[in-house]
């Protein structure tokens, strides 16, 4: 009996944790008294109309283009073997990895006010859609390459004896295959753009802020907490949308095991000339950006004297030990989701709910109801484990998914509790896809940039709103100082991916 109530308890406590962190913020600010009245004004208000318009319109024609980019590089990936080709796979998880500030910095040092390449895209609309591309590219070529894996080797080589040429096979055999993927992968491209707020807040500049942007300005510089409120609610409408779509293709993913083609060794003109230009476009759109940090980093003269101020290793103590405190805590609370959802399947629904409600959103909603408790150190913490423990839930499931049941049968036989027969056999064989999960959550905190813009305080400045602060001041010394941070951030989140890409390679 106490040991089922111990169960009981433990298995609560990640869905107590949802309903306090996510649940209850989200209805606090649904029942905003003052924002009701504020709903025809603000959808009739041709400044929010703008906004709004401007918000759907970036996303949409994100998608678009990652779309048109991405199926022919998932193609070269998928059908055609070159020196390098298992390096971009791995290479393409860093969007997973690097915090949306490198990007945005990465985007400046190209085309912004002080870029090194070109400064015609200077206070315009495109340097917010190269960071969007530069951002979620990555996921639709995965999703693209998932897609051309999954359809059979027999279906392409049925149709290449009944003499369809390339294009034709693509047309009427794999991108029937395909549609669910993209369609899913199109669906999280429009979330992560309509929700995003890191990009967006240094790209967008005054003309073209997104709705996040908005949300933050209404707060932090205007107190309107009734207006806030309001938008909170229209982003979270559209993505809940989104992330429901995204979800309802995931189940319609082709996941059986199949005969894949393998890849061959580009032979045509036509080949050779599609991987050249997958090249070309993971180069313009992935690898400059970064590649641009530490030119102008390495440029940068006595900004480098930044990294000898106390408050830029204060900066650096704050993020390394809040990081490591809510990694503590995702590692914690992933494994009992993952427990309770393995038990109860309707449960994993609410895996991914913090990666459906943005950052912004769910600051805005901790500063609503725990007004007493939201510039406090324990709070703080508790939003980074909120937005990282999902990716050890997820791991975690995945493999525990694939773990034959006799397995435990077998320990019980041997005399095991249930307890023993997790912690020495289960735990055992989970514990690969737990240190993956736990990469990505550390990379996640790292790199936190709109929880701690919202909930920070002075003291607990961590590397991205120090990065910010420097940003915001006026002068090319202030920026060069905070181009050599954004290297420093760049140069912690690359030892979280280094550490993934070893785990990576293990299995091999």
């Amino acid at each position: 009996m106490h040991r089922h109530f111990t169960t009981l308890i433990l298995a609560i406590i990640p869905l107590l944790f949802l309903y306090y962190m996510v649940a209850a913020p989200l209805w606090a600010m649904l029942r905003y008294e003052d924002a009701a009245p504020l709903w025809t004004e603000i959808l009739h208000d041709s400044y929010y109309q703008k906004r709004i318009i401007w918000t759907i319109f970036q996303a949409a024609l994100t998608v678009a283009l990652t779309t048109l980019l991405g199926i022919p590089i998932a193609w070269v990936l998928a059908r055609l073997n070159f020196v390098g080709r298992k390096l971009i796979l791995r290479l393409l998880m860093l969007p997973f990895i690097m915090p949306t500030l490198v990007a945005g910095m990465g985007v400046l040092a190209l085309f912004g006010e002080h870029g090194f390449l070109w400064r015609g895209w200077a206070d315009t609309a495109a340097l917010l859609l190269y960071g969007n591309v530069f951002f979620n590219l990555p996921v639709m070529i995965r999703a693209a390459y998932q897609g051309f894996i999954a359809v059979p080797a027999n279906r392409l080589a049925a149709a290449q004896t009944l003499g369809a040429n390339t294009w034709q096979r693509f047309w009427h055999v794999e991108l029937p295959v395909l549609r669910t993927w993209l369609a899913g992968a199109a669906c999280l491209v429009f979330l992560y753009c309509f929700s995003g707020f890191g990009l967006a807040l240094l790209l967008g500049g005054p003309h073209y802020a997104t709705i996040e942007v908005e949300i933050y300005q209404l707060i932090a510089y205007e107190l309107n907490m009734a207006s806030a409120a309001v938008l909170v609610w229209l982003v979270l409408g559209v993505t809940a949308l989104a992330g429901i779509a995204s979800a309802w293709f995931a189940r319609h993913h082709n996941t059986a095991e199949i005969h894949t083609r393998q890849p061959e060794k580009p032979r045509t003109l036509a080949e050779k000339s599609l991987l050249l230009l997958a090249f070309s476009l993971l180069l313009l759109t992935c690898a400059m950006p970064l590649c641009a940090v530490f030119f102008q980093a390495a440029f940068a003269g006595t900004a480098w004297q930044v990294l000898w101020d106390a408050e830029t290793w204060a900066a650096v103590w704050n993020t390394v030990r809040f990081s490591a405190m809510a990694v503590v805590m995702a590692a914690i609370l992933g494994g009992l989701h993952a427990a309770i959802a393995r038990r109860f399947r309707a449960i994993r629904g609410f895996t991914f709910l913090p990666f459906m409600v943005s950052p912004v959103c769910l600051s805005f909603g901790v500063l609503l109801l725990y007004p007493d408790w939201s510039a406090t150190l324990p709070m703080l913490i508790a939003l980074y484990a909120l937005l990282a423990y999902p990716f050890v839930t997820k791991d975690i499931l995945a493999t525990w998914d694939t773990l034959p049941e006799n397995y435990t049968q077998a320990a019980r036989v041997f005399g095991a509790n249930p307890f023993q027969a997790v912690l020495h056999v289960i735990l055992p064989l989970l514990l690969p896809a737990m240190r993956r999960g736990l990469t990505l959550a550390a990379a996640t905190c790292i790199g936190e940039f709109a929880a701690s813009l919202f909930l920070s305080r002075p003291e607990w400045t961590t590397l991205t709103t120090l990065i910010y602060r420097y940003l915001s001041k006026v002068g090319s010394e202030n920026y060069h100082k905070a181009m050599v941070l954004t290297l420093l951030l760049m140069i912690l989140s690359g030892v979280a991916f280094l550490a993934l890409d070893s785990q990576e390679r293990q299995p091999e």
